[in-house]
């Protein structure tokens, strides 16, 4: 009896074994673990570091990243005037940029990736840029940073004059004898000598800045111009819309003081005349340096100020002085500007500067952008 009782102990307990699935320990199966790629960054090809170009629109080329799979890969493109890439250098040219990102760039089949942006970059700009690779949900490294110095190249547009005058070229219109030289920009050769810029319309209030050398102590004249504006082309000393900024020769009193005069629409009328005082022109002595640059930043609107930078815009400054504007409104109809100044009334000695040599020229109604004309310090350094 006791064998029939073991027996049928020994059956149940078969039975639950096997329907347990039997005494093996088996472990639920395990998806297979994704492996991300191994990126390695794609690396400049072409424009080579530094390097100036002919075009606004600049093809980017990269040599391919590598990945240690296979499967389709994209590059992304990034172009700024920063060379940090946070915040782009403030423009407001319209139809020109100063940043550019592009992603989804297919991966080229010979090795190398390019990408030319599809609207102007800002000229006579030095850009930097990156470039990067993704392939599904990895992303590679930037590569290392280039630059590149977009075309040199100048424009007139609604309230916005660029003249690089670094490249042989002018917007303007050359009055008398002037030279381009090489690297440094435009001379004017005599005494009698200009530039003239006619604007699309007048420029109420804003920036007119350039760098200049040749600007010597001791000069001839008394009140020689440096750089001026005025409306249409009558006699430049009798306008009612001078402008007439002055480094002021041996007969000037005094001799080399810097000097200004402003007026607002009429010649005649004292309370629309702006100029530092006497006491401020005696006080505004210098014996420039002709080898030396000089920035020079006049800006008008409510307030006159000029300022005047040895070394560049970003030099010491040596002048600065403004005024108050309460009464008139600067508006020419045609608006001129000059580099120097035509020979009015007061004859040659109140005229030009020979020798002197202008570049970078800004005129419009907001601050020249910081960027703009940057490609031109790259190539002085």
């Amino acid at each position: 009896m006791r064998a029939r009782i073991l027996l049928s102990v020994s059956c149940v307990a078969l039975v639950a074994a096997v329907a347990c699935g039997g005494g093996d320990d088996a472990s639920p199966s395990q998806p297979t673990p994704v492996v991300n790629p191994l990126l390695t960054a794609p690396s400049a090809d072409s424009p080579s570091q530094d390097e100036q170009l002919q075009t606004l629109r600049p093809t980017l080329t990269v040599k391919n990243g590598t990945s240690d799979q296979s499967g389709s890969r994209t590059y992304e493109f990034q172009i700024s005037d920063s060379v940090d890439f946070t915040t782009a250098l403030t423009s407001y040219i319209t139809s020109f940029n100063v940043t550019v990102s592009k992603t989804g760039v297919p991966e080229g089949t010979d090795g190398k990736t390019s990408f030319t942006p599809d609207a102007d970059l800002q000229p006579t700009t030095r850009f930097y840029w990156r470039v990067r690779m993704t392939q599904g949900a990895t992303v590679s490294s930037w590569s290392p940073v280039g630059k590149f110095r977009s075309k040199l190249v100048g424009f007139i547009r609604d309230g916005a004059l660029f003249d690089p005058l670094i490249h042989g070229e002018t917007l303007g219109e050359r009055i008398g004898p002037t030279t381009f030289v090489p690297g440094k920009g435009l001379r004017l050769d005599t005494g009698t000598s200009f530039v003239r810029y006619r604007l699309p319309r007048a420029v109420q209030g804003g920036e007119y800045s350039m760098d200049v050398e040749g600007l010597a102590a001791d000069g001839p004249g008394d009140k020689a111009k440096v750089f001026g504006m005025q409306q249409g082309t009558d006699d430049f000393i009798t306008n009612d819309y001078r402008v007439d900024v002055q480094y002021r020769g041996v007969r000037g009193f005094p001799p080399n003081a810097i000097q200004w005069r402003v007026i607002y629409g009429d010649a005649d009328d004292l309370d629309v005349r702006y100029e530092p005082t006497t006491a401020q022109r005696m006080a505004s002595v210098f014996r420039l340096n002709p080898a030396t640059t000089y920035h020079w930043k006049f800006t008008w609107g409510p307030e006159i100020r000029l300022v005047m930078r040895e070394g560049g815009m970003t030099g010491n400054t040596l002048y600065d002085i403004g005024k108050p504007a309460p009464n008139g409104t600067y508006r020419p109809n045609p608006h001129m500007a000059y580099l120097g100044a035509p020979t009015g009334r007061s004859g040659v000695e109140s005229a030009s500067i020979a020798g002197t040599v202008y570049r970078n020229v800004w005129l419009g109604d907001q601050p020249r952008p910081e960027s703009l004309g940057s490609a031109l310090w790259a190539a002085q350094q």
